[in-house]
């Protein structure tokens, strides 16, 4: 916060801590303390900087406000009195709908960006929001000082493009980016992004000078993709269209957003529903030189055998081939079987499973040791996301005089079947009605990729790749950086292909969205998250690395290209 705040011009510094786990989080912290539900850490940041900010004019607008906007208004108007600092504090509140969610820890709305214009609007220099969608940090403050109102869509997607660029901080300026070794780039610690937003809604992503880390084309495409699907990136106040999306660079650390175009937003918001899903432990066998399978057979039986009492609801097990043959260190010589339970009740998971596997430490495969011992079943949640009309949320501005001010549903909405490809085949005819545009055809692939030689090689020598989680769904965005590339990556990389490089994908959903301005290709897998990240459904229960994967599988690539 500090950086942003000394380290060149500013206007308006967001801050995004939210995240599906985070909510979770907070949800069990409510359960300990009423009081409780929002992100301290913004409070203790906001103590050292809050005279910053006041002196510089800066208006802080962030999210941080979790489950409870109004607990942290209220501690950062006693934070800036202790200081002396003269504050107007407003909140967005409304999209807590947790009462009609029974059972559930957390049922929040992704609320729009027109409850912060409204505090903005009305004076604030600083604004707490609850569930907002990310992007409405960005676009709340540019309709507010540009005069937006809702309906001017081009304008409002130009602001959540710009919006979506930010919200991840650092991936914008070559953090987690595909390519980060080419370039000569300092990215020991990055600098973090800024939006030079203008009226019509474009704007120009860059970074405050001296800063580490860098911003082109390539690392604001790789967040462009990031958590997203089709070409349609729907928000409560406009749905973006991504494939409109033209980048420039315009010089160093620079690049232009502009095309951007919008439509009306779908007739629906988004509720985050978290809740208690069970009680989960793990253990993990380390499996040492010669017979690996043998051993994990073995060590599979027996602890089957000792749980057969009272068996888990979910037992799964996966072995971790990292063994070397003839390994110069042991560790370089192990394999790990990992063994994860899941039940409703703590105690079938917890001393149960935890005897089960300490008493065969005498008693089974030589070299018998775990990671570390399982300790007692701890809860995991469960995430959902489920819909509901505008007006069922009572969107409100809470203003620093106590004014409250409505905040209108949308009023003119669309629903979209957004432009994809099956599993099977294009649809290119769109929907019945004609409301659907049909994708564009396939650039068509030159002759010298399609009948020069080829060499078989990982795609990542070629390809970027970024991708991540919305509950137990995946997406991970793939992008070149060259037309000819591009026009080898559309036809290679298509559904069969992609489930055959991730073999975990071949008995799910698999939609392939093209974003040819892009030169990028969106895969999401539905379900491959199980449940969503708290439930750790897998390895890795973020897919966060799953696009590094996807770049070190190998295919047969034109040496062209290489």
């Amino acid at each position: 916060m500090r950086e942003m705040l000394t380290g060149g011009e500013l206007d308006v510094l967001t801050g995004d801590y939210l995240a599906e786990l985070t909510m979770l989080i907070l949800g069990r912290d409510r359960l300990k303390d009423p009081a409780a539900g929002y992100a301290r850490t913004f409070l203790r940041q906001l103590e050292e900087c809050l005279g910053i900010a006041h002196e510089r004019g800066v208006r802080i607008v962030t999210n941080a406000g979790g489950l409870n906007p109004a607990g942290l208004a209220d501690a950062v108007r006693e934070l800036a009195d202790r200081l002396g600092i003269p504050l107007r504090v407003a909140h967005v509140e409304g999209d807590d709908l947790t009462a009609r969610h029974p059972g559930s820890l957390a049922a929040h709305a992704y609320l729009g960006g027109f409850g912060i214009a409204a505090c903005l609007r009305e004076g604030a220099d600083v604004v707490v929001t609850g569930r907002v969608t990310d992007a409405a940090l960005v676009m709340g403050p540019a309709a507010a000082h540009f005069g937006w109102q809702p309906g001017e869509y081009d304008r409002l997607a130009g602001a959540v493009v710009a919006g979506h660029v930010l919200e991840c901080g650092a991936q914008a300026t070559g953090g987690n980016y595909a390519f980060f070794r080419d370039g000569g780039h300092d990215l020991r610690r990055p600098g973090f992004p800024l939006a030079e937003l203008h009226a019509d809604g474009s704007s120009v992503i860059t970074k405050h000078p001296g800063t580490g880390g860098f911003v082109d084309v390539g690392t604001v495409t790789a967040q462009l993709l990031y958590e997203t699907s089709g070409a349609r990136y729907a928000g409560p106040d406009v749905t973006a269209r991504l494939d409109t999306v033209r980048l420039t660079r315009e010089g160093p650390d620079r690049v232009r957003v502009d095309g951007v175009r919008g439509e009306a937003p779908p007739p629906t918001l988004k509720v985050g529903v978290n809740h208690l899903g069970g009680f989960r432990n793990e253990v993990a066998f380390v499996l040492t030189g010669l017979d690996i399978e043998a051993k994990a057979d073995l060590v599979r039986e027996q602890m089957t055998d000792a749980l057969a009492k009272s068996p888990p609801a979910d037992v799964r097990w996966d072995l971790v081939r990292t063994d070397r043959a003839d390994a110069p260190t042991e560790e370089t010589a192990s394999a790990l079987l990992r063994l994860v339970v899941r039940d409703p009740d703590q105690e079938t998971v917890g001393r149960a499973l935890s005897s089960a596997a300490v008493e065969l430490a005498l008693a089974s495969y030589p070299g018998f040791h775990v990671l570390a011992p399982p300790g007692k079943g701890v809860p995991y949640g469960v995430f959902e996301d489920v819909y509901v009309p505008h007006g069922a949320v009572p969107h409100m501005a809470v203003l620093h005089d106590g004014r409250l001010i409505p905040v209108p549903p949308a009023h003119d909405t669309a629903a979209f079947e957004d432009d994809k490809e099956d599993d099977e085949e294009r649809d290119e005819e769109g929907d019945e009605e004609g409301d659907e545009e049909a994708p564009a055809p396939d650039p068509p692939m030159p002759e010298a990729l399609s009948d020069g030689p080829r060499r078989r090689a990982p795609l990542g020598l070629v390809a970027g790749a970024r991708s991540g989680d919305k509950g137990g769904n995946a997406n991970i965005g793939v992008w070149v950086r060259t037309d000819e590339a591009w026009r080898w990556l559309v036809h290679e990389l298509t559904t069969d292909r992609f489930r055959q490089l991730i073999p975990e994908s071949r008995e799910l959903t698999v939609t392939r969205h093209p974003l040819p301005n892009l030169r990028a290709l969106n895969f999401v897998v539905e379900g491959i998250l199980g449940e969503g990240v708290a439930a750790q459904h897998r390895f890795d229960p973020q897919a966060k690395a799953l696009g590094e994967w996807l770049r070190s599988r190998h295919l047969d690539i034109p040496e062209a290209l290489l």
